[in-house]
């Protein structure tokens, strides 16, 4: 099936008595069984559901909807993107063991990694995945693992998947990476050779911003050790946040394909107004992705700026049908060492936009009227 139907169809549900069109919130904290002898089946492999931070019909249906849509054989949800992060990544490494990750990750993830992970052990070194010499020069003989994302955030440099998969196939080492800007949408990287595929559904997949969720897709056995990583962490997603996002899930190309239309228009019209536009506008003719990155120019008053963007919302996330911005440096990449920003050009002037499905016209001239008002 294309894309737009594959979404819409996808039904890997267990067989129900009852056969309602939408799947049941199945909002239980544990199953029941009528015997010992039932319960016993489910230990040894005859039973489906025990206790919901086991499993549970509805955070199975999310897991097993993005694996189909990544073109992945196993997928799993969690309680957010970096839960799912962190399984994935715990399904490899272990303490004593060593990851090589791109240096122009989310914050959060760049936090998780360096601050937390090495607490466990687990040793990691950032390069620029833009250079495949530094980052085969970071591959150690306890080596098991390279991280990136298929676009990065906030910067949006489209990462190259079929190095990444080549230097990976020659050490031997398994490789995760971030879609959650891009979307299986517009890219599907465990059909390019990924192992691992992780998501904040929080973002695109669930899309209206009324969800915290991560899914983690790929490689049957990897993904099932991070389920259980998931489930001996306590990490798992609530039946209702994933029922939420599977409804989400359903308009997902409709909206992708208007934002990201919408963000390719808002690129070039922003060219001749800022000091700098990051966009991929190379990959895609109608819109790769539905963020647009800018740079003020120095004569610019990012606070005027942000007081002056009328209906658009000021947030620390992004995604949502609603066009949105965010100051990467004192939210989502705050907790970035400061000469590590500098050295990635994430400065004050730098401005995500979360490209909404408003018209494009709109937004433009919103943004317009914000810069203008704050130039000096």
């Amino acid at each position: 099936m294309n894309f737009e139907t594959s979404v819409l169809h996808r039904n890997h549900n267990t067989q129900r008595k009852i056969k309602s069109k939408v799947t049941p919130i199945y909002q239980t904290s544990a199953f029941a069984f009528s015997d010992l002898d039932e319960l016993e089946g489910f230990y040894q492999g005859n039973g489906n559901y025990l206790y919901s931070r086991v499993g549970n019909p509805n955070t199975d249906e999310l897991g097993e909807l993005i694996a189909g849509l990544e073109g992945a054989p196993a997928g799993t949800a969690a309680s957010s993107g970096l839960s799912a992060i962190l399984a994935g990544v715990l399904a490899v490494v272990k303490s004593g063991d060593h990851i090589v990750a791109a240096d122009d990750l989310y914050g959060g993830s760049f936090h998780l990694i360096k601050e937390e992970l090495t607490q466990l052990g687990i040793e990691v070194t950032f390069v620029p995945f833009s250079d495949a010499h530094q980052v085969e020069g970071a591959i150690r003989k306890n080596t098991k693992l390279l991280y990136s994302e298929s676009i990065t955030n906030p910067l949006l440099r489209v990462e190259n998947l079929e190095d990444v998969v080549r230097l990976a196939k020659k050490h031997h080492l398994v490789t995760l990476i971030d879609n959650t800007f891009a979307t299986p949408y517009h890219c599907q990287p465990y059909l390019k050779g990924i192992d691992l595929v992780v998501h904040s559904a929080t973002k695109y997949i669930g899309g209206h911003s009324d969800i915290t969720a991560g899914v983690l897709a790929g490689n049957e056995e990897l993904v099932g050790k991070a389920r259980t990583k998931i489930i001996n962490l306590g990490a798992n997603l609530s039946p209702f946040e994933a029922w939420l996002t599977c409804r989400g899930a359903k308009t997902l190309a409709l909206r992708m394909k208007q934002q990201s239309a919408n963000a390719s228009k808002v690129a070039r019209a922003l060219e001749q107004k800022v000091n700098k536009v990051y966009y991929p506008s190379q990959h895609g003719e109608e819109g790769f992705g539905a963020i647009v990155t800018i740079e003020l120019s120095e004569s610019t008053d990012v606070n005027v700026f942000f007081k002056e963007l009328g209906w658009i919302k000021i947030v620390p996330t992004l995604a949502g049908v609603e066009t949105s911005v965010s100051h990467p440096l004192t939210t989502s990449h705050r907790a970035l060492p400061p000469e590590v920003s500098k050295e990635l050009g994430i400065t004050k002037h730098v401005v995500r936009i979360s490209i909404g499905i408003e018209h494009a016209d709109d937004i433009i001239a919103q943004l317009n009227e914000a810069v203008n008002r704050s130039q000096g």
